[in-house]
């Protein structure tokens, strides 16, 4: 494991499963980029796992956010940021 919580290792999952991605959640880096040269993710993939996010933890990110960018730098932002607002 790469140093990963519990909970960064479920939003793995979630983001593995939902994007079809050819990584094993365990192998995702909770500090590295998802997009660009991190995980190589794209706009459609956000808006996907947006989607994921919602339908499991019951929290809209909405594309108008201050914080977007930064929301979706890592997994570990991205974790700490549901993990702090999740509503189910």
């Amino acid at each position: 494991m790469a140093g990963l919580t519990a909970f960064e290792l479920e939003v793995a999952q979630l983001m593995v499963e939902s994007l079809n991605l050819t990584v094993c959640p365990e192998d995702v880096e909770p500090d590295k980029p998802l997009f660009e040269d991190g995980l190589g993710l794209d706009s459609i993939d956000a808006l996907e796992l947006s989607l994921a996010i919602s339908q499991r933890y019951g929290l809209e990110i909405r594309s108008d956010d201050k914080n977007i960018k930064q929301l979706f730098l890592s997994l570990r932002n991205l974790s700490k940021y549901i993990q702090a607002n999740k509503k189910l």
